[in-house]
């Protein structure tokens, strides 16, 4: 492979399996019968590529994987070896691990993964995977770890034209992983990092959106969940431990409603949007369910979780200082004192999880007093959501009739629609109109009678309905 910036160089054996992988390629070409090739996405075109046996532990895994990329922070000095030399012989066993860890907690094995391993050895492989001429593996990471804990000598694997460089490899894995019949798509944070990846490398977002198959909106929605995630990991710093991305691997659609609920809120006032917004990172943190969350709004804080709040977590900000824009002198303006002390608890919660979490890194009497504020903060919390969902079930019983009312509008509105095209075609039926509309005077007569008592303070519309229907009595 041509050398290229930020590679990872060629592993240890790479000529011998250049050797092996030109002779075998040599004897598909002089074959006599079918030969079995795959077809790729390579530099923006289709490619026909040829398939060969090759000895799967022979073969290396790739380092830069997007399929675990947020995995490898599961043990940092780990990862830190993976990037000094990722073909050591540690580096690849720390590989092997992730490849068979559950994405959301890798301290434990992927039923997907004991699945696929299933799969393979009952039917073999349904396809080849795909490597260099080095041995490097680009697609099928997770399908050699199973055949070699299964103790398969060969895999089936197309091989990439001698002129592959590593970010055609890039390039070409992400085409593969793509693809909707791939058997273990990429997990929620690691498909996120690679659109972040693709973006930063120059790729237009449209562009990079299509080739996950989702729309510009939501391409941008998973960058701002991704700030917002990098953002979160690096405030819940206490020393050498922290919340990696990984650690947020099951709250994907709680976080797109994070974003949805504050971009909506951001239109009218920004503030409200950044209380709405911390509010629901902290029940989030603490792992509170989706329709939890949907109970908290920008007034949470200050209307049921303030009173409920031990002192220890009731922090009190210091004023922020006056901050001026470099070169031209321009003031910010500092941060609203209740957004601050939203975000001072969203921090405190994030500091003592990340200590619970990576108990191992600290004492004992830290990792206690972690979980005493963590508890305190979410028996606080759970609290608060009992009478924010009251209300919450009482205002929608509030809204019920109106929003009753504004649909009936709708439809007919739509009636008239309806109606007009009808008439124009002459194909209105008049008698079955005439039924309707003594039914329609009927109900709200009715309507016009229920207001009377439950209204005691009538406005103009309830009085108007009151002397249309008065009038309309013999």
């Amino acid at each position: 492979m041509s050398k290229v910036v930020g590679d990872f160089g060629l592993p240890p054996h790479a000529a011998r399996n250049r050797e092996l992988v030109e002779q075998r390629l040599g004897d598909v070409a002089v074959g006599a019968g079918l030969q079995e090739t795959l077809t790729i996405e390579w530099r923006t075109k289709p490619q026909v590529v040829h398939v060969i046996d090759m000895p799967v532990d022979s073969l290396y895994y790739n380092p830069g994987t997007h399929r675990i990329r947020a995995q490898r922070s599961f043990d940092m000095e780990q990862d830190r070896r993976l990037d000094e030399d990722p073909w050591s012989d540690q580096s690849q066993t720390y590989l092997d691990y992730l490849l068979k860890a559950e994405p959301s907690d890798p301290g434990r094995r992927d039923k997907d993964f004991d699945e696929l391993q299933a799969s393979l050895k009952d039917f073999r492989q349904n396809e080849p995977g795909l490597i260099t001429r080095e041995g490097i593996l680009v697609n099928g990471n997770t399908r050699a770890a199973a055949l070699r804990e299964l103790g398969v000598a060969d895999i089936r694997v197309a091989v990439l034209p001698d002129s592959c460089t590593w970010a055609d490899i890039n390039k070409v894995e992400l085409s593969l992983q793509l693809r909707h019949d791939t058997r273990r798509p990429y997990s929620y944070i690691n498909r996120l990092l690679t659109i972040d990846e693709q973006v930063e490398a120059g790729r237009p977002l449209k562009e990079v959106a299509r080739d996950f198959r989702i729309r510009e909106s939501t391409a941008e929605e998973d960058l701002w969940v991704l700030s917002c995630l990098r953002d979160l990991s690096d405030r819940s710093t206490t020393g050498d431990v922290h919340l990696r991305l990984l650690d947020f691997e099951d709250a994907q659609e709680r976080f797109r409603e994070v974003r949805r609920a504050y971009a909506k809120e951001a239109k009218a006032d920004l503030r409200k949007a950044e209380l709405l917004k911390e509010n629901r990172l902290a029940a989030i943190v603490m792992d509170f369910s989706k329709t939890d969350v949907r109970l908290i709004e920008s007034d949470f804080r200050s209307r049921y979780l303030e009173q409920r709040l031990p002192e220890q977590l009731k922090p009190v900000p210091a004023a922020a200082p006056g901050r001026v824009i470099p070169g031209i002198n321009r003031p910010v303006k500092a941060e609203a004192p209740e957004v601050a002390a939203a975000r001072a608890f969203t921090d405190s919660v994030l500091r003592a999880k990340a200590v619970v979490r990576r108990k191992d890194k600290v004492t004992t009497a830290q990792s206690e007093q972690a979980a005493a504020v963590f508890d305190a903060a979410r028996t606080a919390l759970e609290d608060a959501l009992e009478p924010a969902g009251k209300d919450a079930r009482v205002r929608k019983r509030k809204q019920a009739a109106p929003d009753r009312l504004n649909d009936a509008c709708q439809d007919i509105e739509q009636c008239i629609t309806d109606m007009i095209l009808a008439s124009g075609s002459r194909s209105l039926d008049e008698e079955a109109l005439d039924e309707a509309v003594i039914k329609l005077r009927t109900t709200l007569t009715k309507f016009a009678r229920a207001t009377a008592g439950s209204i005691t303070a009538p406005g103009e519309g309830v009085e108007w309905l009151r002397d249309a229907v008065r009038q309309d009595q013999p």
